[in-house]
């Protein structure tokens, strides 16, 4: 990946600081320093480098833990002084174990705006477990079209959930649909990102005019 540094405003110790967000879940994962020379080897390798501070050297985040961070895209703010970077984690981000840096009072709320991103992570997981441990796993290992006929299912009954007027009803049902799409997207190999890629180039397109 490209990535022009020299227009990054470095601080009077050649640092800038980092935000590693999460691209699928949303969540923020940590917050680092990098030189220029952190962010070349980043824009090199793909995967986030950064400068440890406490051992004043390079730092390629998960080099050692296996926890590497792939970058999808960096972002830079209005004053080029600090820079966000969208990542797709391989594991927890810091170095308790805990998925963010940010967890210190516990983890987000679950009504929160990256649940759905957080629920997409746990049923990949849940995905790969053994058929008799999870319902994830069970319905994948019966096939795209057992998927489907899910879908079609649960879509009925939001349907018909929506046309009685049930508020309750209508809520209960659109998440199984939800939940049974997200099924469904694991079974064709789809991401979260990719739909909302497809949602977006819609919304430039005003797809609601």
């Amino acid at each position: 990946m490209g990535f022009d540094t020299g227009s990054i405003r470095f601080d009077d110790k050649g640092l800038v600081p980092v935000i590693l967000q999460d691209i699928s879940t949303g969540e923020v994962l940590t917050l680092a320093w990098a030189n220029r020379q952190a962010l070349e080897e980043t824009a090199r390798r793909g995967e986030m480098v950064l400068y440890s501070r406490s051992r004043q050297e390079l730092w390629h985040k998960g080099a050692t833990s296996g926890n590497t961070m792939k970058v999808v895209d960096i972002l830079k703010d209005c004053d080029s002084d600090a820079i966000l970077a969208l990542v797709e984690p391989s594991g927890p981000a810091c170095h308790t174990g805990s998925v963010s840096c940010f967890n210190e009072n516990g983890p987000a709320s679950s009504d929160g705006a990256t649940f759905p991103g957080k629920l997409w992570r746990f049923l990949k997981d849940r995905s790969k477990a053994a058929p008799s441990e999870s319902y994830t796993a069970r319905l994948l290992s019966e096939g795209v079209t057992r998927v489907a006929q899910k879908v079609g299912e649960e879509g009925v009954e939001t349907a018909l959930a929506s046309v009685s007027g049930d508020r309750k009803a209508f809520i209960s049902e659109a998440a199984d649909l939800f939940f049974h799409t997200m099924v469904a997207a694991l079974a064709m190999d789809v991401e979260l990102t990719e739909i909302w890629a497809e949602l977006e180039e819609r919304h430039r397109g005003r797809m609601d005019k």
